[in-house]
């Protein structure tokens, strides 16, 4: 500002010194007064010029003025550079904030207060199906037509969330999604969505299993608490008495036998996957269950099966010892209550040509049909319900061979048809398997 005043008096002054010099009154006052106007003109300009940079906005590029315009034009520059730079900034913590919610296993969906869809991420228009670009400024009610979801907003209590089928809803695979508003700033809403199918199914299977095992408890103990109540009230001859203490031991082998299979599940889920640091010889463990299952076949058949052992190289297996034992032990026992007097079932290891091996189970029974192949490792899934309470069985085998196998990094395939007898594989992959030499 000093300098800029000194300009001023330096340019009147200078026209008064040209009066002065012409020796008139009127021509000094007058010089003045043009030195004034040129340094006012000549600021004038030099405004213009700032002002004219400062409309094209080129932080970058200011003009070169002397006095104090000068030192504004710098000042300005300065501060457009901050601005730019906070502004650039500020851009990319929002493209990644907005990264951060695209990748987001959930879906976001801002709404203006009309419902008009302002921005979506790519999961949010997965899961109601429409196109986060193309349907931008649509009504969300014309894009989701589920009668829920328009009872929802109609209702207008965003307190708790609405579920509706999924866009990719078949019975096969049902798929079902969870909306819930959130109003924020000045009649906006925000719409999460979010994947709520693998939930709903282990709440299904939550009720299932419960039920399942209430029901599969209850038989046997409707079973004693009878036998209880008639040894109580009734006088029973020796043979009468010792026939019911008979039934009522076989009732409690079978609930012992449930709680076992189902205590083994919930230790399989449980536990960490075997490593490899620990094996076991697979003919012993092969003998091991032959041998059992040779012992179930003359309790349960009046005829025995012929049980034989597969031709097969001697192999050191790594994992469980005791889980393999589980296994094996299930699908043997399996092939003896589901094989007819008289039948044959073979068992044994095969060294496959990639270094894994296989086990299987072949026996000559009944078969399965083919629509029953997907479900026989399901929990309580049974082929025949009263044949498998016949036979004594709870259900829970093939679950827990699945189990063991696949805590192994192995598969199990089935291969039967009905009438035709069946065959169960299980595989181990060859980190896992070392054959043994001699």
């Amino acid at each position: 500002m000093i300098r800029r005043a000194f300009e001023l008096v330096a340019l009147a002054a200078a026209g008064a010194a040209w009066g002065v010099y012409t020796a008139s009154v009127w021509a000094t006052f007058a010089g003045a007064l043009a030195g004034a106007l040129l340094w006012a003109l000549i600021d004038s300009v030099r405004a213009g010029l700032l002002l004219r940079w400062l409309s094209l906005g080129e932080p970058t590029t200011p003009p070169r003025l002397s006095s104090v315009w000068g030192e504004v034009g710098e000042r300005a520059r300065k501060a457009m550079h901050r601005l730019t730079r906070q502004a650039a900034e500020s851009e990319t913590r929002l493209q990644e904030f907005l990264a951060a919610i695209q990748a987001s296993p959930n879906g976001v969906v801002l709404l203006d207060a009309a419902w008009r869809i302002e921005w979506c991420n790519l999961t949010a228009a997965g899961h109601l199906g429409f196109d986060a670009k193309r349907d931008l400024q649509q009504f969300i009610k014309n894009l989701v037509r589920d009668p829920a979801f328009a009872t929802y907003l109609s209702v207008g209590d965003f307190s708790g969330s609405v579920d509706i089928l999924g866009r990719d809803f078949s019975q096969e695979a049902p798929q079902r999604i969870s909306l819930q508003v959130h109003p924020y700033a000045e009649g906006r809403k925000l719409l999460l969505t979010r994947d709520v199918t693998a939930v709903q199914l282990a709440e299904a299977m939550r009720r299932d299993f419960v039920a399942n095992v209430s029901h599969e408890i209850r038989t046997p103990l409707t079973v004693l608490s009878g036998f209880v109540e008639t040894m109580q009230h009734l006088p029973l001859d020796e043979s009468d008495r010792q026939r019911y203490l008979g039934l009522m031991a076989q009732q409690a082998q079978r609930m012992q036998t449930l709680v076992n299979d189902l205590l083994t599940l919930s230790r399989l889920e449980g536990s960490p996957v075997p490593g490899i640091h620990e094996h076991f010889d697979s003919t012993e463990l092969l003998d091991e269950v032959l041998e059992e299952a040779r012992g179930l076949s003359m309790a349960v058949s009046d005829g025995g099966h012929q049980i034989e052992a597969v031709v097969c190289p001697a192999l050191r297996l790594s994992g469980s010892r005791n889980e393999w034992h589980s296994a094996l032990s299930n699908l043997l026992s399996n092939a003896v209550r589901y094989t007819p007097a008289g039948g044959t079932i073979r068992a044994g290891w095969r060294l496959l040509e990639d270094g894994s091996a296989e086990f299987s189970v072949t026996d000559t029974g009944q078969g399965i049909a083919a629509e029953h192949l997907p479900r026989l490792t399901e929990r309580f899934y049974r082929v025949d319900r009263s044949r498998s309470r016949e036979t004594g069985g709870t259900g829970l085998g093939l679950a827990i061979v699945k189990h063991v196998v696949q805590r192994h990094g192995g598969q199990v395939r089935v291969d039967s048809k009905a009438g035709k007898g069946s065959t169960f594989t299980l595989s181990l992959p060859a980190l896992r398997v070392w054959p043994l030499e001699g």
